[in-house]
């Protein structure tokens, strides 16, 4: 009998061992992140928001904005390659990320399967075509014939389903988008304001495309998971870069608007 209360004893004494020497639980993403010593930021290839300098390095206003986040969490920064856009709430509910910061536009889609933050730049879906077609391209209601690209699950992919495009080519990314038109499988391409404005026209790679018409207005935000207290962390200590310059400051960097000087 002595040898089988021992045996019990001996057994609750590792239960309790286990549960207060193992490392708590994660009850929230804070908590998460702060625990893996890190926060992991899905991405895209897309200057000017995540692009690689010289040296290898992720660069751009929402790489440096992430590592600024970062460190105000207490965590390092890894950044993920989201290989297919259209999955990237998938890759988030998953945990293969912690966040989608990347020029993401702030959609219904975004809004029912994320917590998306306030919005942090101004954007559009801008047409990009060869510099000396793109001015044919006059109307939303041009495009409905021609060999239109766009990145897989991204706004510009919504804007040519309502312009009623009928030949919609569905690609990897925006780079791929602008690279359809420049090598002329397709017509033109509907990408992000921002990244037509720093990828096309004079001394860049696509010198020979232009920007076109806009058609539509969006903001950028940041998703954090549907349950996610990130995304209240991110706000707040956004207020805060808003209110002493500093994201001015960022965004005049990139030659971006911040959707605090929206008009």
């Amino acid at each position: 009998m002595k040898k089988i209360i021992a045996l019990f004893l001996a057994v609750l004494m590792t239960a309790a061992c286990f549960a207060g020497c193992s490392k708590p639980a994660a009850d929230t993403d804070s908590a998460y992140v702060k625990a893996n010593k890190k926060i992991v930021v899905g991405i895209t290839d897309y200057a000017p928001m995540d692009y690689k300098d010289e040296n290898g390095e992720w660069t751009g206003f929402d790489a440096e904005f992430a590592r600024l986040f970062a460190k105000e969490l207490g965590v390092e920064v890894e950044f993920f390659v989201i290989a297919d856009w259209g999955k990237k709430f998938v890759e988030l509910e998953t945990k293969n990320i912690d966040a989608v910061w990347n020029g993401m536009t702030i959609t219904n889609e975004a809004l029912l399967n994320a917590k998306v933050s306030n919005p942090y730049v101004q954007n559009k879906q801008v047409v990009v075509a060869k510099a000396d077609k793109v001015e044919s391209i006059k109307t939303a209601a041009d495009l409905k014939a021609l060999k239109v690209a766009v990145e897989n699950g991204s706004a510009g992919q919504g804007a040519a389903e309502s312009a009623e495009v009928e030949n919609i080519i569905s690609v990897q990314d925006q780079a791929a988008a602008l690279l359809e038109v420049k090598s002329g499988t397709s017509d033109a391409c509907i990408i992000d304001s921002t990244m037509a404005s720093a990828m096309t026209g004079a001394g860049t790679d696509y010198a020979e495309l232009a920007a076109g018409i806009s058609l539509t207005d969006e903001l950028y935000g940041v998703a954090f998971r549907k349950d996610s207290d990130l995304a209240e962390k991110f706000n707040a200590f956004m207020a805060k870069l808003i209110a002493d310059g500093t994201l001015k400051t960022l965004a005049d960097k990139y030659n971006l608007v911040l959707a605090a000087d929206a008009k």
